[in-house]
């Protein structure tokens, strides 16, 4: 079946692309995978140079590039900006650092020999990318692979086949070699057969935990390393001493940006009994003010979810809410016209015997949950399955920071939003996954951390 580009505000057809089957497949992996094992001896700097051309690639072309996102996937025209200035950071930041992340390390050893450790490229990785930063969750696996001297084959979403292309076009004219960075245009049915190829050495996945198990589970029958960076339901944790207006507008954005459609989103709001009333009416002026529309138009904060079936089931998920004893504030309805559009939510009173106390709701809805104290507030935040990312927010700092550590995730920030910065090392615990993207952990992932061993004289 062929890869269908819908613009999401209007419903119309962008473009077709047909999909591989199993004999292209094979080829393109070859492909690469001979282009990588020339790819592994460049030198650093001339890996570096590439990137630095990418980065500046990128920079120029951004207005052109964020108007495919918002067109194929309808992120607004600023957040689509923002993600191509992320991606053109994160190929300077590896140009500038990655040698050194890479650089053998020396280790103690005894009078009668040295030893230190090696990083070598562990080949070709499969990334098995999300829709809902078409190019970041890209780059922020890809980058890091290749200055480590791998290869990349990319399995993007199928309703952003547009991106993908134009993503294959920018590397290209970079200067990377041809099919050091292949698109495998695939349907999910022929997933198992790319991990499975003998071209294949590793898998990195962002998506749902039901295609993480399912890559998990084909990555281990393969013996080969997998990365799963996968759903969250971040709690936002409102401690009594938070400066309100300011958490209050952190909060919105987190929660609504992309259409709340991420997964480091703020979507579990935990309250103290001291603010509760004051942060609920804060959140509902807010709410209030954003602007539902044409991602193009610059004065939309809020663009049209990227795909119908996800709508629907975020609707399905409301309505599961509310039979449950939810109150909906704001919101709650699909919108009419054309687009699949949704109006920004806000439930309250969502309790444990509610499906959303444990579902991830992925998209502009964001869950009231009321708190009787302190450890209350701790316990809620961790009655999860997931363990991606969270916040806390508080004026004492130092206070906020010890209540931080009783969190199970991957990261925690406080009195700031959760995001991926390639400086640290991003991931998850519990059902969000595990192993790091980002800093010098995340290079690191996919080398072949090689003890070498030497005998003096």
């Amino acid at each position: 079946m062929p890869f269908i580009s819908h613009n999401p505000a209007t419903e119309t057809i962008l473009e077709r692309f047909d999909s591989l089957d199993k004999t292209a497949l094979a080829a393109l992996l070859s492909q690469t995978h001979a282009a990588q094992r020339e790819w592994r001896h460049r030198p650093f700097a001339q890996r570096a140079a590439l990137l630095r051309a990418l980065n500046h690639l990128l920079l120029a072309q951004q207005d052109r590039l964020a108007a495919l996102i918002t067109e194929e996937m309808g992120k607004p025209t600023r957040e689509a900006l923002s993600e191509i200035k992320r991606c053109a950071a994160v190929c300077l930041y590896y140009a500038t650092e990655g040698e050194a992340f890479l650089t053998p390390q020396p280790t103690a050893s005894d009078e009668l020999h040295h030893s230190y450790i090696s990083y070598h490229p562990i080949g070709v990785v499969l990334g098995v990318m999300p829709w809902n930063f078409p190019f970041w969750q890209v780059f922020r696996f890809a980058v890091p692979a290749l200055m480590a001297g791998n290869g990349v084959a990319i399995k993007h979403a199928p309703n952003v086949p547009r991106c993908a292309a134009a993503i294959a076009e920018v590397m290209s004219s970079a200067g990377f070699p041809p099919h050091l960075i292949t698109n495998l245009y695939i349907e999910d049915a022929l997933v198992a057969d790319a991990i499975a190829s003998p071209h294949v050495q590793a898998v990195t996945l962002t998506g749902s935990g039901r295609a993480g198990r399912a890559v998990a589970a084909l990555s281990g029958g393969a013996l080969k390393k997998c990365i799963l960076e996968l759903g969250g339901s971040d709690p936002f944790v409102v401690l009594a001493d938070a400066d309100l207006e300011w958490a209050a507008d952190q909060a919105i954005t987190s929660r609504f940006s992309n259409c709340g459609q991420t997964c480091i989103a703020a979507k579990r709001f935990i309250l103290l009994p001291q603010i509760t009333d004051d942060f609920i009416a804060l959140l509902q002026q807010k709410v209030a003010a954003l602007k539902v529309g044409n991602p193009a138009d610059p004065g939309v904060t809020i663009g049209p979810m990227a795909r119908q079936d996800l709508r629907d089931n975020l609707q399905r998920q409301v309505d599961l809410a509310l039979s449950a004893g939810a109150h909906c504030l704001m919101g709650g309805h699909m919108l009419p016209g054309p687009g699949w559009f949704y109006a920004p939510t806000l439930l309250d009173n969502i309790t444990e015997s509610s499906p959303a106390w444990t579902e991830e709701l992925f998209g502009p809805v964001a869950l009231i949950i009321r708190a009787r104290d302190e450890m209350d507030a701790l316990r809620l935040a961790n009655d999860t399955p997931y363990g991606l990312g969270s916040s806390v927010w508080g004026r004492n700092a130092e206070h906020a920071e010890q209540f931080a550590e009783g969190i199970e995730a991957g990261c925690t920030f406080v009195n700031g939003m959760v995001r991926s910065d390639p400086r640290l090392p991003f991931g998850g615990t519990k059902a969000s996954g595990f192993g790091r993207e980002l800093s010098s952990h995340g290079i690191r992932e996919f080398t072949n951390i090689k003890t070498v061993w030497v005998k003096n004289g």
